[in-house]
């Protein structure tokens, strides 16, 4: 008995080793990065330009808490940039258009994200369909055509205070969006590490048949880690409405990419079951820097895509290294 003990421990300890080796090269390749970008252009460590990339950074950070559930289970989201534009249109219809108090025009927003997360949950454990590509795919029409028809594409404007609050304000020195961010990310570690449903979402994404065959609700996981995601997108929309006093029906494209390319960027595995949420927020935090340098070297946006794009394929190719090497490994 006490060898197994022994055996469960040293594999334990080369885990802890192993993922800490990785964590280390993410970070190593932020700061890789900064430095090449710093000897292009000196303005990059300037302290407003490094303000600039962190307020900018939260919107996405945010997005990749959801992105970064999903993924863990071993699905997808790519509803998300559409969820955030439906759910802070509504709250410029509720707010601004039918004069509802501001911050039950927030809950109100953050209810309607949740909502489409739900959906997306109950789409693909009650329709059984076969990914959740198919099922988010779908709301992401639905959501877009929604935030489009509820306004005849007109944007909304003239936010109240409380709604620019986390955008637009400092809590001393530091951007509110900031401390929002950081606070969300350790609920979410706390969440993953201390509570069942946590322990469960990683099981879910390890293997989804020995979690049924344990008795864990696979649906109710699921369903949770959309509605999450759901709520992650409106949180995020509050907060980009906050910057610039203004809901617009094509906010939150192209936030899925850089989302799933932050989440892989920082480890985790679209097998589902491996990842850390703290690594998530340092590979938001390469895609910031990267278009960051690339718009203070004033590179055209057309090839700033070009070279997102390929940090994702690269990101995806690092995934299926990891993989290879984890199967050699056992």
């Amino acid at each position: 008995m006490s060898d197994v003990v022994e055996v469960k421990d040293e594999v334990k300890k080369k885990r802890r080793k192993s993922e800490g080796r990785k964590s280390l090269g993410i970070l190593l390749s932020l700061i890789i990065l900064c430095a090449i970008i710093s000897v292009l252009s000196p303005r990059f460590l300037t302290i407003d330009n490094l303000r600039n990339v962190t307020s900018q950074a939260t919107v996405s950070a945010i997005v990749s808490i959801g992105l970064f559930l999903a993924i863990l289970t071993g699905g997808i989201d790519l509803s998300v940039g559409s969820i955030l534009a439906l759910s802070i249109m509504m709250m410029g219809i509720f707010q601004v258009k039918m004069g509802i108090n501001s911050f039950l025009s927030m809950l109100l927003c953050l209810g309607v994200g949740s909502l489409m997360g739900l959906i997306n949950g109950l789409l693909l454990t009650k329709l059984k369909l076969p990914h959740p590509f198919i099922s988010t795919m779908g709301t992401q029409k639905i959501a877009r055509g929604l935030s489009l028809a509820v306004t005849a594409a007109a944007p909304i404007s003239g936010f109240a205070v409380p709604v620019q609050f986390l955008g637009s304000r400092t809590i001393g020195p530091v951007p509110a969006s900031v401390l929002l961010v950081i606070v969300l990310y350790v609920i979410m570690f706390l969440f993953l590490t201390h509570t069942a449903t946590g322990r469960y979402i990683y099981a879910v994404g390890g293997n989804v048949e020995a979690s049924r065959l344990s008795g864990i609700n696979v649906d109710r996981v699921l369903c949770i880690v959309y509605t999450i995601s759901g709520f992650m997108a409106a949180l995020a929309g509050i907060v980009l409405v906050g910057r610039v006093n203004a809901a617009y029906p094509l906010a939150g494209q192209d936030y899925e990419t850089d989302a799933i390319a932050a989440v892989i960027i920082g480890g985790s595995s679209f097998s589902g079951g491996v990842g850390k949420i703290y690594n998530t927020v340092i590979g938001v935090l390469i895609i910031a820097v990267l278009r960051n340098g690339l718009n203070l070297l004033n590179v055209d946006s057309a090839w700033q895509t070009v070279a997102i794009g390929v940090v994702i394929i690269l990101a995806v190719y690092l995934d299926v290294i990891r993989q290879k090497k984890a199967v050699i490994s056992k």
